[in-house]
């Protein structure tokens, strides 16, 4: 059948680029710096389902960007977290989180209403994280 990402992957967040295999997405909340990893691989959807090799690749890659996040954004913490109780199809999200943002202390899912961020401004964090990737990762 072959990788397929789900529609609602898909229609909130947009593609940033794909590194060993693992599609980096940025999610369409203004709120939030969230950036969203997807395994391009099918019917995976658990991390045990991926190859050992596979899933170190994906820990390693929201490795580097948590602390890319942290420094760059000034975060507070950063959230990492596959749960896949809505998607089922394995995505790990990167989150920087901020004291006093809009869903804190509380995980930020399920929280308020989304807001989208601003072509120009979603442009220019699109293009920050890729170049982050490039130069990191070659």
């Amino acid at each position: 059948m072959g990788f397929a990402l789900d529609e609602r992957l898909e229609t909130s967040s947009h593609l940033i680029t794909t590194t060993d295999g693992v599609q980096v997405r940025l999610a369409d909340d203004a709120r939030f710096v969230w950036i969203v990893l997807v395994p391009e691989q099918d019917g995976v959807s658990e991390l045990h389902d991926l190859e050992a090799t596979d899933r170190v690749a994906l820990l390693d890659l929201a490795t580097d960007l948590g602390v890319w996040m942290k420094t760059r954004f000034a975060a507070d913490k950063i959230n990492t977290a596959a749960i896949g109780n809505v998607v089922a199809q394995l995505h790990v999200h990167v989150v920087a989180r901020h004291l006093g943002d809009a869903a804190w202390p509380a995980p930020i899912w399920g929280v308020g209403t989304p807001e989208e961020r601003p072509e120009e401004s979603r442009s220019g964090l699109i293009a920050e994280i890729a170049d982050f990737l490039k130069t990191s990762r070659g």
